[in-house]
């Protein structure tokens, strides 16, 4: 069995969190997770890149501090999916349950980079005051 230390959950979590965040941005921008290509609502996903930024730069990229950055992308990107379904945004193109499947498999992604984050975090070092 693989062995998940705290460097290879670092590594994996960052791999996860990237490619996952590429993903959005390209979805947003390409093809559209909220009515047709080109829907202004799309625009609303980039607060997700953004919350991750701010925490990633606050934090300096340490594990500890981009586990919470990694929770908090989800739960913006599950509230504008909520925000979305609620206000009937990307209708007809968008039904309800496509920005469902779609708002949870990236709540899904983050929270996994999030918990492994969370691992990693538990051998790094605690800096000295």
């Amino acid at each position: 069995m693989l062995k998940l230390t705290s460097s290879f959950a670092y590594r994996i979590a960052t791999v996860i969190a990237l490619l996952t965040s590429l993903l959005l941005i390209w979805m947003s921008l390409g093809v559209g997770i909220i009515g047709a290509d080109g829907d202004p609502s799309n625009r609303m996903y980039f607060w997700v890149i953004a919350v991750g930024m701010i925490f990633a730069a606050v934090g300096r990229l340490r594990a500890g501090a981009m586990a919470p950055a990694m929770f908090a992308m989800a739960f913006v990107m599950a509230v504008i999916g909520v925000y979305a379904i609620a206000m009937g945004l990307g209708m007809p193109y968008s039904p309800p349950l496509e920005i469902l499947g779609l708002t949870g498999f990236f709540v899904v992604a983050f929270g996994i980079a999030g918990w492994l984050f969370l691992r990693a975090a538990v051998g790094e070092a605690e800096p000295p005051v």
